[in-house]
């Protein structure tokens, strides 16, 4: 019998066959359909419950209690400040705290927030940077890609503890997948909530969100050093999800931006000693050199590598060109995840003989401290319990990195790890493994 010549049974048969595949397909799709949507509501509610717990924590941390009178934070604009002092100040260094806001990263969130407040209460700076990777909305390790949930507890604990913060982005700040661009972000920041962050867009013709510079100046109007921060940017050529960790470099107009700076600054400096009436002025300060900064940025510069390189080469001793000031590298692999390309930052600050350190962040077993070519490069150390497996359990690389700005505007520097007595609080703190960093520099 041929296909066309199926018997009305038959027909019946294959019809009621057809129909309840189509019911069964239906089914299916429910089912999966309801698992999905259960899952969000789930995931959802979970969220909300552990942010919210987690941003009812950030709110409760007691302000530090200084012992004298914070300097004068006076705002300049486009991105530029003034800390008005005749005194030594303290500047806090906090890199790659990595907060998720989702619910899979609720209880390590919960861990960095106790560790933030634990560093910044002890030290009492004056000023804190971050430098970078504040917000972390990776989806499979935060549960989220909400990046402005982390900007909020961040913010709102800073807040709490009463002290002057900043910060310049990272490669992890704003994914390209994640909800909020840097400037939503810093529109965020600069809202009236949050009046001891100082964080601003900075200049609109320059490259970058959240290009900024701090002078540090005493009551004759002389800036003793010029604290400067830079966006240095996200991942470039085509890297787009920075699988291949292709990072990207300063570019030129931000470098151009910094000398002109510089050369604005230190004019200055000469004009309001050479054109004063007060000749105990010009004993004091004589004529000014060039105004000393310290830059400040998330992804290292190439000449961190080149510094690390010579320095291995030369059996980890000093070389002409590298001196050892602390700490090691971690990190396997590059060792040193700079970008990509070349810039003429270090070349620039060095032809104007201004920088004379820079601190960076992004590589979180990294906390080393090398002087390369009369400029100290400088790796801070990270808070970081979430994206690097395992690292909630791991202990060496955790801590801040602590400044010192003498009234001359000398400056001198340390990595402070978190684990040492004088960080014990009422703060919870975690058993951790003390690993060793680097054997060739233990």
């Amino acid at each position: 019998m041929s296909k066309k010549q199926l018997t009305p049974e038959q027909l019946e048969a294959k019809a009621q066959k057809k129909a309840r595949r189509r019911k069964r397909t239906k089914r299916f799709f429910l089912s999966l359909f309801g698992i999905i949507l259960a899952f969000i509501v789930i995931t959802t509610v979970i969220t909300v419950i552990g942010l919210n717990a987690n941003l009812k924590k950030a709110k409760s941390f007691k302000k530090v209690e200084y012992s004298e009178a914070l300097p004068e934070f006076k705002n300049t604009g486009n991105g530029e400040w003034e800390i008005i002092t005749d005194r030594e100040i303290k500047v806090l260094q906090l890199t790659d705290v990595h907060l998720g806001g989702g619910w899979m990263s609720i209880s390590k969130d919960s861990m960095a927030l106790n560790t933030v407040a634990s560093l910044v209460s002890t030290e009492k700076p004056d000023f804190v940077i971050v430098t970078g990777d504040i917000s972390y909305p990776v989806p499979f390790q935060a549960g989220t890609f909400n990046n402005k949930s982390a900007a909020k507890l961040f913010a709102n604990l800073m807040e709490s503890l009463g002290v002057y913060w900043t910060v310049c982005y990272g490669n992890h700040d704003t994914e390209a997948y994640s909800y909020y661009s840097r400037e939503e972000l810093t529109e965020f920041y600069e809202s009236e909530n949050f009046p001891h962050c100082l964080m601003q867009a900075g200049p609109e013709d320059v490259d970058g969100v959240g290009n900024q510079i701090f002078n540090v100046k005493n009551s004759d109007g002389i800036v003793v050093r010029s604290l400067v921060l830079f966006d240095s940017h996200s991942y470039v050529d085509g890297d787009y999800f920075g699988i291949f960790w292709k990072y990207d470099n300063i570019h030129q107009n931000q470098v151009d931006w910094y000398k002109s700076k510089m050369e604005d600054i230190t004019k200055a400096n000469y004009n309001k000693v050479m054109t004063s009436s007060d000749y105990a002025i010009y004993e004091k300060y004589g004529t000014p050199s060039t105004v000393k900064s310290t830059l400040f940025m998330h992804i290292p510069l190439t000449e961190y590598l080149d510094a690390w390189n010579e320095f291995v080469a030369n059996g980890y001793k000093d070389t002409e060109n590298v001196s050892y000031n602390y700490g090691t590298i971690g990190e396997k692999g590059k060792f040193i995840y700079c970008g990509i390309h070349d810039d003429e930052l270090f070349e620039t600050a060095s032809e104007i003989g201004s920088a004379d350190s820079v601190f960076c962040g992004h590589d979180h077993l990294n906390n080393l401290s090398l002087t390369y070519k009369g400029i100290k490069l400088t790796y801070g150390m990270s808070i970081d319990y979430l994206a690097y497996s395992g690292i909630s359990k791991l202990g060496s690389q955790r801590g801040c990195g602590v400044l010192l700005i003498g009234t001359d505007g000398t400056l001198t520097s340390t990595n402070e790890n978190y684990y040492q007595e004088k960080y014990l609080s009422e703060y919870a703190k975690e058993e951790v493994t003390m690993q060793t960093l680097n054997e060739e520099l233990k």
